[in-house]
């Protein structure tokens, strides 16, 4: 498949939530999707970049954005992670299988690690990549510029 880069649109797409749950991308008729990508379940810094997440989702809601947490992890370490983090309201999603699936498609999937860069894309309820920024993998992302490009 053909990489999908910003302006472009991502055919449906779908994954599996912590609950085993299959997610279809985008996800809501009207609604952009925010998917926040993370190289790994488990890490200090993926840990803290999923718990801002979870803690902007009703702020992002509100600007009719649904947000999701992706990385390479399967479901059940997914729940297990969101458990132990306390999540409320972010649905992390796997991009186990194929491996790095959607990462791929993106982009965004380092294939020598095994694992995805840390971004944040949008997409666009017809399915366009709208957003995408790229971070430094050591670096909780600062999702001001997300808000910004929201608010524009």
């Amino acid at each position: 498949m053909a990489k999908v880069v910003l302006g472009k649109e991502l055919e449906q797409y779908t994954l599996d939530n912590q609950m085993g749950n299959e997610i279809t991308i985008p996800c809501c008729e009207g609604k952009l999707t925010l998917l926040s990508f993370h190289p790994l379940a488990w890490t200090g810094v993926c840990t803290k970049h999923m718990q801002l997440l979870d803690s902007l989702y009703d702020e992002l809601s509100a600007l009719n954005v649904v947000s999701f947490g992706v990385s390479v992890d399967a479901a059940p370490a997914k729940k297990a992670w969101a458990e132990s983090m306390g999540l409320k309201k972010l649905q992390l999603l796997s991009d186990f299988w194929p491996h790095g699936g959607l990462a791929e498609l993106l982009d965004i999937f380092i294939s020598s690690d095994g694992i995805s860069k840390r971004a944040n894309v949008l997409v666009d309820d017809k399915g366009v990549v709208c957003y995408l920024k790229v971070y430094p993998i050591r670096d909780v992302p600062d999702f001001t510029d997300v808000f910004d490009f929201l608010k524009k």
